[in-house]
């Protein structure tokens, strides 16, 4: 593919279940919290269901599948119990999904401007991207708690497009969060098959559906963004 049309387009990216598989991580925290509640354990088929909406909503659902719902005052301790777990195991078993490291330095050495949009909160995204190799690929790293609103609000998108440099843009993800966000901001949307959704994503209303991540570049082409 020749090199992008100057300025090359931005190309912002979810996190868990788009570039990395996190999930064996996540499991590991949301258990330590199930644990400590004396609930039954999940497993990573359950787990994978309920990933992509925050910490927070993970716990919760992941409490009322092994019993009685959190109540809102348990809630805080519980974040806590996760993220202390979390922030000690968080590239244990957290792997990039196949093909994604080199597809990402070939666009960006083809001139297209990457960022990453997630709902994981910042303080976990800044130190993961490093242990994945990611460190200093992406203009801009936007987690929760960087700004007071998280997706799918579009103002969120368009804070972290502008942080790449502003011009057109794409969201690439693998939920329906990620496909509003971008319905909210007028963005194209491209998904991945392959991620974290309890509706595949198939099924939610992508312009594109991949199934690997190394096609991201003709799928960019389809949409004349290259």
């Amino acid at each position: 593919m020749p090199p992008f049309q100057n300025p090359g387009p931005a190309l912002i990216f979810d996190l868990d279940g788009t570039l990395a598989d996190t999930a064996p991580d996540l499991l590991g925290a949301t258990n330590a919290v199930l644990a400590a509640q004396g609930r039954a354990l999940l497993d990573l088929a359950h787990l994978r269901h309920m990933v992509g909406f925050g910490a927070r909503t993970l716990i919760q659902q992941a409490m009322a599948s092994s019993g009685a719902p959190a109540k809102e005052d348990e809630m805080p301790g519980l974040v806590e119990i996760f993220l202390a777990h979390y922030r000690d195991h968080i590239a244990d078993g957290t792997r990039l999904f196949p093909h994604v490291a080199e597809t990402l330095e070939r666009l960006k050495g083809q001139g297209a401007r990457l960022g990453v949009l997630t709902n994981k909160p910042q303080e976990l995204t800044d130190p993961l991207l490093p242990l994945l190799g990611l460190g200093g690929v992406f203009a801009a790293v936007y987690g929760a708690g960087r700004k007071p609103y998280t997706k799918p609000d579009p103002r969120i998108f368009h804070d972290v497009v502008n942080a790449c440099g502003g011009g057109p843009a794409v969201m690439i993800g693998d939920s329906i969060t990620d496909l509003n966000t971008a319905r909210a901001a007028g963005a194209p949307c491209i998904l991945m098959s392959y991620g974290f959704t309890p509706v595949p994503a198939s099924e939610l209303g992508a312009d594109i559906v991949l199934d690997d991540f190394a096609d991201l570049p003709q799928a960019l082409g389809r949409l004349g963004l290259a």
